[in-house]
């Protein structure tokens, strides 16, 4: 299985960063709020399927720094 990306591609991260125009970067987090709402579904699967793999998720999501 190929390595895909992660939440965003590395143009939508540039966007994201303000190293594109002002609509992409809008268009950009218009993109991402909707593919935050297919992580939750992902979430729930994992939850009741592997909760393990959840706990690496969290572990990702919720570092700090």
């Amino acid at each position: 299985m190929s390595q895909g990306r992660g939440l965003l591609t590395e143009s939508e991260r540039e966007a994201i960063a303000g190293e594109a125009s002002d609509s992409y970067r809008y268009k950009t987090r218009s993109f991402l709020r909707d593919r935050l709402e297919e992580v939750e579904e992902d979430v729930a699967v994992l939850a009741e399927h592997d909760p393990e793999l959840l706990d690496e998720l969290r572990d990702v999501v919720c570092e700090e720094g």
